[in-house]
Formats: structure tokens, C-alpha cells, sequence
């Protein structure tokens, strides 16, 4: 998953990115079961070659694109470059955790991660760039926090990466949103910066007593090439829909893939759900039914 900026072009409609907004967010969610395929590759050497393998895949669809200017510009700008780097560490944390937390089947804990993230975003807009909460927004955090607690009472195993997840993804949002990147160029620039690590994890894996994951076999090798393809087009199809779309709208979409993910933990990887975490499923779905509304009554209010 990524983050950025939606905003109107005139004279577009919302329906001309439907299409790629729906697209991005089918595939982060059914995520986790293309993660179930590699599940006995390390969490930690799955990572790293994610890592590796997006890299060219992004640097071909910046040439296709035609991208090259804006990522050079980036590159000779020292601001942009350390907000990268800060940003660079940040997804490869959430990207750590989610794919540790799939593969130990936790899959709850990271539906719950990415339904807060959306309420982490506006408390940090408030407590960092000073912004101010509506009444309903201020509802929202509080029955989120509600939710939290009952966590932390009764499943405080898992809550650690429910907030890395949304708290690692809320801070990389905010990172970005500092810098004047594009998605594709700023992924792009992370992955370069994360290159020397990831290839140092998977030198490291190689030299082990069990040898590196890809190579040993084609199909498993096919899969980790094809974790480049996940993690970089969905971002193209989320910066397509974000330039297309108003705030409101996507916002609302982006609910589609954690309650994908909510599902697929219940009726595909038949996960129990224990108390603590229905209610607090249910109590999240409040406060995300409400942050919704909030969004749609301003689009209302700037629409009148």
C-alpha cells in the first residue's frame, strides 16, 4: 500500500477513476493470498527481495511514463531526498510487518492496522500540521480509541501490529506529503535507497545454512519476481484514480481492502474470532461509518 494527495482535475468526474481506484484497492486486499504462497519464505528475505524486484519494475514504468525529469529533480533536492529516506524506512517496516503478520496468520490484526489508518492520518493532521477536527471526526478517534483499549485488554498479542501498521503508514503519509514527489518517482527513489539493504538480506539468506529462497525453485523464483509486480501496480493505479477523484470518494474506497482482508481472515483462512477483537471490529466500523459521513457532508457543504 501508499499514499498520496487526491485532488480534481477540471472538468473530470469521479467515475473516470473509479476504475483504477477499485482495481488498486481488489489487489491490496487479496494480497494476503498471494503472501500465503510464499509463506515458507522468511518473512525478513521476502522483504528484501519485494524490495529488489520493485525496483525495475518502477524504473521502467517512470521511462514509460515519461518521469525521468521529476525523478532527477527529486534526486538534486537534499529536502526531498531526507523526507525520502525517512519515508524509505517507514514502508519497509509496514511492509515487514504486514508480511510477517500474513504469514503467521494474523490476519485481523492487519485488517484492523490499515480501518485505523485513515483515523491515525486526521489525529496526526491535527497534533503535527495543526489542523482542525470537526465534532464528528473528534467521535470517530475517540470510538477508535475505545477500540483500542478493548485490544489491548483482550488481544494485546496482536495489538502491536495493528498500530505499527497504521501508525508506520499514517507517518509515511505525512512524510510524503511534505515533499512534492509523485508516487511512482518516490517509490521508485525508496526502493533505490532500501537496494543496498535488501541485497545485503539477501546475500545474507543465500549464505545461510538453507540458501537463498529464489533460485531453488522456478515457481517460488516466478512468485518473488512477481512481488515487484504487486507493490508497483497498484500504486500506478492508485496515482491514476487519486489525480481523478475527489477526497471523498477515494476516501471511502479505501475501505475496500482491509474489509476484503477482514474476510478473507473469516471464510478463507477460517481465523477464530475472539471477543475482544469482534468488538472491536465493530466499534471501528462505527467510527469509520462516521469519519465516512464527515467526508461526504463536507463534500456537500463545499458543493452548495
Amino acid at each position: 500500500m501508499a499514499s498520496s494527495t487526491p485532488s480534481s482535475a477540471a472538468g473530470e468526474t469521479a467515475p473516470s477513476g473509479l476504475a483504477p481506484a477499485i482495481s488498486a484497492y481488489l489487489i491490496w486486499g487479496f494480497l494476503p493470498l498471494y503472501l500465503m504462497l510464499v509463506k515458507s519464505i522468511p518473512a525478513f528475505e521476502f522483504v528484501g527481495w519485494r524490495i529488489i524486484w520493485t525496483l525495475p519494475l518502477c524504473l521502467a514504468i517512470v521511462a514509460f511514463r515519461r518521469q525521468f525529469g521529476e525523478l532527477i529533480s527529486a534526486l538534486r533536492s537534499p529536502r526531498s531526498m531526507i523526507a525520502l529516506l525517512a519515508s524509505s524506512v517507514l514502508i519497509a517496516i509496514n511492509w515487514f510487518v504486514y508480511i510477517w503478520a500474513i504469514m503467521a496468520s494474523e490476519v485481523y490484526a492487519t485488517s484492523i492496522g490499515y480501518y485505523l489508518n485513515p483515523l491515525i492520518n486526521v489525529l496526526l493532521g491535527t497534533l503535527v500540521l495543526g489542523e482542525k477536527l470537526s465534532h464528528r471526526q473528534w467521535l470517530a478517534v475517540s470510538i477508535a480509541a475505545i477500540a483500542v483499549a478493548l485490544l489491548a485488554a483482550g488481544a494485546v498479542t496482536s495489538l502491536w501490529i495493528s498500530l505499527s501498521l497504521g501508525f508506520s503508514f499514517a507517518l509515511y503519509g505525512l512524510v510524503r506529503k511534505q515533499v512534492s514527489v509523485g508516487s511512482l518517482p518516490g517509490l521508485t527513489i525508496e526502493s533505490a535507497i532500501l537496494l543496498p539493504v535488501a541485497g545485503g538480506i539477501a546475500a545474507w539468506y543465500a549464505a545461510g545454512p538453507q540458501g537463498s529462497a529464489f533460485g531453488q525453485d522456478w515457481w517460488m523464483s516466478l512468485l518473488i519476481v512477481f512481488s515487484g509486480v504487486v507493490t508497483a501496480v497498484p500504486l500506478l493505479l492508485f496515482a491514476l484514480a487519486a489525480r481523478r477523484m475527489d477526497y471523498s470518494t477515494l476516501g471511502f474506497i479505501q475501505y475496500l481492502s482491509p474489509t476484503i482482508v477482514f474476510f478473507l481472515g473469516l471464510f478463507v483462512f477460517h481465523q477464530p474470532l475472539a471477543p475482544a477483537k469482534l468488538v472491536s471490529f465493530v466499534l471501528i466500523w462505527v467510527a469509520v461509518g462516521i469519519f465516512v459521513w464527515d467526508l461526504w457532508a463536507k463534500r456537500k457543504a463545499v458543493s452548495a
